[in-house]
């Protein structure tokens, strides 16, 4: 089922319906949707969406919902998204009912931002759910604003409790889009209904890559539907393109309930520009591409990730940082890494020194993460990484014909190229005492716990640790990927496809995230890896050292 999106405000549509802005997949309402999809009207009634209006005046619409991201204890980043020019309103309160609500006049959305605009709210109460209610005013009309969209979440808190946070990654990817008849991305509605204190995405949060056919033969002989837009239906290469793929994500009511209610934490990997890329990426030979100077597709990518993402802008300095820390109460610091931006060509991987070669995180990144886990005092130090440590991902073969690798893994044996990287951070980690650190992470399209053992590992200058792996959302499942002993990697439980099956359809089942739980009262931290249902596949409860 084909969703024509458009560039020109006086284009045509394909199926006897038109929106009022430039690309249609960008919804003014639902029921142009529904009638090129054949979607059932509830699935757009849901998530607190503007209903449709037909009068010939018509009021700015919310198409993309609303999100919160980067939550702390007294402040919160509201995200939202109008379908025209238009000035962004906030109001917010402590009560459902808005009994008392305070309204902040916000950013202009416009063309230069995809209408795109985002609120950080301050002065918050620690530890209160806090309700807020979007709306967009007209600039060409200001007494006509959209309906209100609403959304909710909850401060970090000052003091010890419970938390629960959910992490996965790799969204609508491997030709699996929006399937109407099969639901939706159902993964969502899942973690949506545990009400998570938030949800750490790690990254892959598109496919910009990946284009959607409306129909993908499935094994089994079955056929897998998707909505597709005009975006979606190529690589994307120019900047309207890549602010499809995340337009295309929030078509989804189950992923725009899941934003109206679970605040987020973004971060990026490959995907969101193309498979696989560094300073080494070479586009010459895919034919899917006309742009082929990889730094400008970069360019590109991250100004629409930078408009679509429910962050917090870094600052003047680095405007465009994605890596940064997210501090939820006494209990957890969340340091958020980017294992993409600052990285040396792939490679070999073999260098025997630290160079621009070698660099993975960057000398900056890796100095801010040691100093930030220096300074932590929470009990946990959770790092939201967006690649897993000891698994290898190749990347095909150099002009030497030795293979090249994506990730930080090698194979087996000292550490070499960016493991010298890693192994001078958790070195580090050792040397100064720093306890109680978990690695978070997606990537490989599968679940898995790991744990690290210093004394089954080539390099062991560091204290044991665990590392927890659960995607994808939505997208093909693979693995499992073969582990590299530098570390101490021992697959302690994992859940992929059996040998010889590669890229599973979402209808099998075999999409994860992960849940975490930490006790208030004695600090325990429980990892569960679910399953599309929400099934825990495995469980792990640590014991916090030095408390």
């Amino acid at each position: 089922m084909r969703v024509s999106d458009q560039t020109s405000r006086g284009s045509k549509m394909t199926r006897k319906f038109r929106m009022p802005n430039r690309r249609g997949f960008l919804l003014q309402g639902a029921a142009g949707i529904v009638a090129a999809s054949g979607i059932p009207a509830i699935a757009f009634a849901q998530g607190r969406a503007p209903a449709m209006i037909t009068s010939d005046k018509m009021r700015p619409a919310v198409p993309s919902g609303v999100m919160s991201g980067d939550i702390h204890a007294d402040r919160a980043i509201v995200w939202g998204r109008s379908d025209r020019a238009a000035r962004m309103v906030v109001e917010y309160d402590t009560t459902e009912s808005f009994r008392n609500p305070q309204k902040i006049v916000g950013p202009y959305a416009l063309e230069d931002t995809d209408f795109t605009a985002r609120v950080d709210l301050t002065g918050l109460p620690a530890d209160q759910t806090i309700f807020y209610r979007v709306n967009f005013v007209d600039l060409g009309d200001l007494k006509t604003p959209s309906r209100p969209y609403s959304g909710k979440l909850r401060t970090a808190p000052a003091a010890k409790r419970d938390i629960t946070f959910l992490w996965s990654g790799d969204t609508c990817g491997q030709g699996y889009g929006i399937n109407p008849e099969w639901g939706g991305m159902k993964i969502y509605e899942t973690m949506r209904k545990l009400q998570p204190d938030f949800f750490i995405h790690s990254g892959d949060t598109v496919y910009a890559d990946g284009p959607l056919e409306s129909e993908k033969k499935l094994p089994d002989g079955t056929i897998w539907k998707n909505i597709v837009t005009e975006a979606k239906s190529k690589v994307a290469e120019t900047l309207a393109e890549f602010r499809g793929q995340y337009a295309y994500n929030l078509l989804d009511h189950n992923v725009r309930n899941f934003n109206a209610d679970v605040p987020q934490i973004w971060q990026w990997d490959d995907h969101e520009v193309t498979n696989n890329w560094s300073d080494s990426k070479d586009l010459s030979d895919d034919n899917r591409y006309q742009e082929k100077r990889v730094p400008l597709l970069t360019a590109r990518a991250t100004r629409a990730f930078f408009e679509y993402a429910p962050l917090r802008i870094h600052g003047a300095e680095e405007s465009q940082r994605v890596y940064r820390k997210i501090p939820y109460g006494p209990s957890l610091d969340v340091f958020v890494i980017d294992m993409r931006s600052y990285r040396g060509p792939n490679t070999a991987n073999r260098q025997t020194a630290e160079s621009d070669q070698t660099a993975f995180l960057g000398r900056p990144q890796v100095h801010w993460l040691k100093q930030g886990l220096l300074a932590s005092r929470a009990t946990w130090k959770v790092i939201a990484a967006d690649m897993p440590i000891s698994l290898q991902v190749p990347d095909g073969k150099d002009a030497q014909d030795n293979p090249r690798f994506e990730a930080i893994a090698n194979g087996d044996g000292p550490a070499l190229g960016r493991e010298l990287e890693v192994a001078g951070l958790l070195r580090f980690i050792k040397q100064n005492g720093i306890r109680n650190v978990v690695w978070l992470t997606a990537d490989v399209h599968y679940t898995a716990a790991h744990y690290y053992d210093p004394n089954l590992a080539a390099f062991s200058d560091f204290e044991p640790f665990w590392e927890f792996v659960s995607g994808p959302l939505n997208a093909g499942t693979f693995g499992p990927n073969p582990p590299d002993n530098t570390f101490g990697l021992q697959v302690v439980w994992q859940k992929a496809p059996d040998k010889g099956q590669v890229n599973l359809p979402p209808s099998m089942g075999m999409q994860f995230f992960g849940e975490v739980k930490i006790d208030g009262r004695t600090d325990a931290m429980t990892v569960s890896l679910k399953d599309l249902g929400g099934t825990t596949l495995y469980k792990k409860t640590l014991e916090p050292a030095g408390v």
